[in-house]
């Protein structure tokens, strides 16, 4: 296990993700982590949680995981839920918290959004002890060994930052990204010792997706579309 691929928040585009699980096979990576968040803001979730379960190795939750289990508050979070097996909700429900994994004597950890919770969001520009947070241990993550790299999603953005304490980085997302319009992930290289990372951008049919989406009639979706076609986040 030299290679691992890093993807995060699908959020049910099945389109982005088809093509994104096309390259990392292109590639040879054997092996795929997930962060979660696999279902809302896209049309196709039970089909993302369907593809994310045959082909993820590991599968943490998101936010979206989580909550999208509770009673809906609104028809938003409805039609999501209308759409989903009780297959889908019974894997929901299944995911862990978060995930360590020791590659080359390096400890590796990935979670959602932070060691304390799926709905912390921290940001690139928060400072740098909110994002050194990020390598506590926590009641969640338990009282182990502090990690050397942190993987995590939630943001949508992809990030990486070196400290002393270690290396953080976040893959982005494949369904919904609001850096570049792209989907992108990474990968983990440990090839030749300590592990190396790389970001990866994949372009895909958005087009089609919107078109599946518009056919659905998706809920919000020029909200959809602005986040799809131009990275603008909604709630910005």
């Amino acid at each position: 296990m030299t290679k691992i691929a890093v993807i995060s928040d699908i959020h049910g585009n099945k389109t982005a993700l088809d093509e994104v699980l096309k390259d990392i096979r292109k590639r040879g990576i054997q092996r795929i982590f997930c962060l979660g968040d696999l279902i809302g803001k896209g049309p196709q979730g039970s089909e993302c949680i369907q593809a994310v379960k045959n082909n993820c190795d590991h599968v943490v939750r998101g936010n979206w995981d989580v909550f999208i289990q509770a009673p809906a508050e609104n028809d938003f979070i409805q039609w999501f839920q209308d759409r989903l097996t009780k297959e889908d909700y019974k894997y929901l429900a299944s995911l862990p918290f978060h995930i360590d994994v020791e590659l080359n004597d390096c400890l590796i950890r990935l979670f959602h959004a932070s060691p304390r919770s799926e709905f912390e969001r921290i940001l690139p520009f928060h400072p740098v002890e909110k994002q050194l947070s990020l390598f506590e241990n926590s009641e969640q993550t338990g009282n182990t060994k502090a990690p050397d790299i942190v993987f995590y999603g939630d943001i949508h953005t992809t990030f990486l930052r070196t400290y002393s304490r270690g290396i953080l980085c976040n893959p982005g997302s494949v369904g919904n990204s609001l850096d570049l319009t792209s989907a992108s992930y990474a990968i983990i290289d440990a090839s030749y010792g300590h592990p190396a990372i790389q970001f990866i951008r994949v372009d895909y049919d958005q087009d089609k997706e919107l078109e599946i989406a518009r056919k659905a009639d998706l809920p919000d979706y020029e909200k959809y579309k602005n986040e799809i076609v131009h990275a603008q986040y909604r709630n910005a």
